[in-house]
């Protein structure tokens, strides 16, 4: 019996130490592969090109640091675009060295207007390339300073070191990819499944309104940066081979269609709140237990969507649910009408219709999760594209700080004839290109700025109490092991990211080693003040020249991201959908980021966000409607009906580029008056049936326009006024269902 729970027990200690090794190996265990990979990185760099006898080998090193990254897609997607703009920026420097470097001032401006425009498209793609812009300025600053100076030797140096940065960026590469791996192919597959499940059981909650409205905006703002960084892990998984990229455009399809359905439901929801806070009983008593149906059938007991796989089942069953929806919605519009004659059937038409719409959009997200199973599918053409881009006046007010900081930094350096003059200017032409394309370029320059500090006190005592007693790269790479390792360590930790960046960069830059070591402290001590100070300079152009958190700037997010309902009433029909939902949600995404650094900033961005996507999707599937219509006199642009729609667009259009209470008081009459010009025609002609549930759909997308209007928790009822009466559309009794 002591045996048996002996056995027992170390069997149970051994399953404990198992799992804990296993979680360790997750998180932490993660964290020193990363590091390992990253100093055996940096080390085979900086042997190769000491065998190679190139002149700075600690640029080889430096340029390991700043394109490595945890995973391997990453590392070659980041790699890819850094020799992309090394080479861009080699050309520039040749142009520019060629036409100016006899007058220092002509050469040191244009150098400060091509840097401003490489900070200025930096800023403006928030994402690997934005490494190609800054590459593109930064090497033009790093080789064409010194090459101006001396032009006899111009295109060796910079042919040399082009040499040491590509060198760099393969053996990062080499490593990443061969040396224990980590793809983001594979988090993707996580976060998928993931996301579906989470995105299941938050549609049964929603649905049977077991959710708090403060929970609600919490998954939107978790919604809007899964959007965003799933597209960012996507862009990335496409460099790690060949079976992501045969599902890639699969993938973004998945992303569009999960943005649909959530803006789809979200829409639903809100309605369904109008109505019961107008008491519209009849129409929410007669959809809740269709609402009820849908949340039990995707929770179904004993069968979860874990993968691509088990999504077919889940296709199949809302492929059944959504074919009997449009009978069984007659069925119960007929029974309203026998029971309830005086209730709102258009109330009851535009809920079934957004109740429809929601089914097949969640029904075309589940198709295209259950088709990554195969290696090939027709799903994969036709994709939604979705590129993350800054706001056009946020870039050009980066481009214009990054030229106006290289501009005062190199008069600073001509008034002064400071011997580390270039170092200052260089430096600060990548650090305003790196800093820009941060959601928190003050922090990030700053975090630098102290990482920089930190990496100069750190190299002094490498440099002049190490080196001298060491010989050989064995031991010279045992030396720098240590101080490296907290370099990489610390840009492992998000909150103080930018000190671990700062810090490795520019420990190579001032204690990296050459193939012939020079020991000069003055002249040390001068880099390393040059280095802090160009940090510090960039620093304070963010926090002076117009700051992100600038009231202002925010306010013009706010504004374009308004816009984008003007977007939905004019683009071509297309493609408007996917380049509306996308760009929406990423001028939010950035508007919210910017939002999250001041602590008394206004949380406009997902209110407006909200408003937008509900307006958006409305006008388009009301475009989609009038498109499809036959060619009939009937049905002519010409036609009352079809011009008080046309008023009504418009009166949206100028009501979201200046939202004013006479605008505001503008759109909700054109839409009214638009509604009762449409139940005039279907009053005065008898359309095919096909055609009467078209011009239905069409009233249902105006009547829901009319209710977001006058919804008193939209951030357009700040320009209603404060005592306004809800004028209802009236009642129509024709038409059946619109779901079908």
């Amino acid at each position: 019996m002591s045996d048996t729970a002996t056995a027992s027990a170390t069997s149970s200690n051994a399953t404990g130490v198992r799992a804990a090794f296993v979680d360790w190996w997750r998180t932490d265990g993660l964290t020193w592969i990363y590091l390992l990979k990253a100093l055996a990185a940096a080390f085979l760099a900086l042997a190769i090109a000491m065998r190679l006898d190139l002149p700075q080998p600690r640029t080889a090193m430096t340029t390991v640091f700043i394109v490595m990254q945890p995973q391997s897609g990453a590392v070659l997607a980041k790699s890819f675009y850094r020799i992309g703009g090394t080479l861009v920026g080699l050309v520039a420097t040749l142009v520019l060295v060629a036409l100016f470097s006899q007058h220092s001032e002509l050469f040191l401006g244009a150098l400060a207007i091509w840097t401003g425009i490489c900070t200025a498209g930096a800023a403006r793609n928030r994402n690997f390339r934005s490494y190609g812009f800054l590459l593109a300025g930064y090497t033009a600053a790093l080789i064409g300073i010194p090459a101006a100076q001396q032009p006899n030797g111009a295109f060796i140096s910079a042919m040399t070191r082009v040499s040491e940065v590509t060198l760099g960026v393969l053996c990062a590469g080499f490593v990443s990819a061969l040396v224990m791996p980590q793809h983001a192919s594979e988090q993707m597959r996580s976060a998928v499944r993931a996301r579906f499940s989470r995105f299941v059981d938050y549609v049964a909650a929603v649905l049977a309104r077991r959710i708090e409205p403060a929970h609600v905006e919490r998954t939107n703002a978790q919604f809007l940066a899964e959007f965003v960084g799933f597209e960012a892990m996507r862009s990335i998984a496409v460099f790690e081979g060949p079976e992501t990229r045969l599902r890639s455009n699969r993938l973004a399809r998945l992303n569009s269609e999960f943005m649909t359905a959530s803006t789809r439901l979200h829409a639903l929801h809100q309605l369904m709140n109008r109505l019961r806070a107008q008491e519209a009983t009849e129409t929410t008593e007669a959809l809740e237990p269709y609402f009820v149906e849908l949340g039990t059938l995707m929770q179904t007991p004993g069968e979860p969507v874990l993968s691509a796989a088990d999504a077919s089942r889940a296709a199949q069953t809302l492929q059944t649910y959504k074919s009997e929806l449009p009978r069984r919605v007659r069925q119960t519009r007929t029974v309203l009408i026998e029971t309830r004659p005086d209730c709102a059937l258009l109330d009851f038409d535009t809920a079934s219709e957004l109740l429809y719409r929601f089914v097949d959009d969640m029904h075309a997200y589940t198709l295209t999760y259950a088709s990554l199973a195969t290696a090939t599918h027709e799903r994969e053409r036709s994709p939604e594209r979705y590129e993350p881009k800054t706001n056009a006046v946020a870039t050009a007010i980066a481009g214009v700080r990054g030229a106006l900081l290289m501009g005062a930094l190199s008069a600073f350096w001509i008034a002064t004839a400071w011997p580390n003059g270039g170092t200052l200017v260089f430096v600060a032409a990548a650090t305003a290109a790196l800093a820009s394309s941060s959601p928190t370029p003050t922090r990030m320059a700053t975090q630098m700025s102290i990482g920089t500090v930190l990496a100069a006190i750190v190299g002094f005592v490498v440099e002049f109490g190490v080196y001298p007693h060491i010989d050989g790269l064995p031991m010279l790479c045992v030396a720098l092991t240590p101080p490296l390792a907290l370099g990489v360590f610390l840009t492992t930790r998000p909150k103080i990211a930018g000190i671990g960046a700062g810090y490795c960069i520019f420990f190579c830059t001032l204690a990296g080693p050459d193939n012939v070591t020079r020991y000069d402290p003055s002249g040390y001590a001068d880099s390393a003040f040059a280095l802090v100070l160009s940090m510090l300079a960039c620093a304070l152009a963010f926090a002076l020249i117009v700051p992100p958190s600038t009231p202002w700037l925010r306010a013009h997010f706010i504004a374009d991201l308004r816009r984008q309902v003007v977007l939905a009433c004019r683009a071509p029909l297309a493609r408007v959908r996917g380049r509306f939902e996308s760009r929406a949600r990423d001028l939010a995404f950035q508007a919210h980021a910017i939002e999250q650094q001041t602590s008394d900033a206004p949380r406009e961005a997902l209110a407006w966000l909200v408003v937008v996507l509900e307006f958006g999707h409305a006008v388009i599937d009301l475009r989609g409607e009038l498109e499809a219509l036959p060619p009939d006199p009937r049905y002519a642009a010409s036609m009352p009906w079809r011009r008080g729609i046309s008023r009504a667009r418009g009166a949206l259009v100028a009501l979201f580029e200046r939202p004013s209470a006479r605008s505001l008081d503008a759109a909700l009459a054109a839409t009214i008056d638009a509604i009762a010009a449409v139940q005039q025609a279907l009053i005065t002609f008898e359309p095919p049936r096909d055609e009467r549930h078209r011009l239905q759909r069409i009233l249902s997308y105006l009547h829901f326009v009319r209710t977001a209007l006058i919804d008193p928790h939209s951030p357009l009822a700040a320009f209603a006024p404060a005592a306004r009466e809800d004028v209802r559309a009236g009642t129509s009794e024709t038409g059946a269902s619109h779901a079908s």
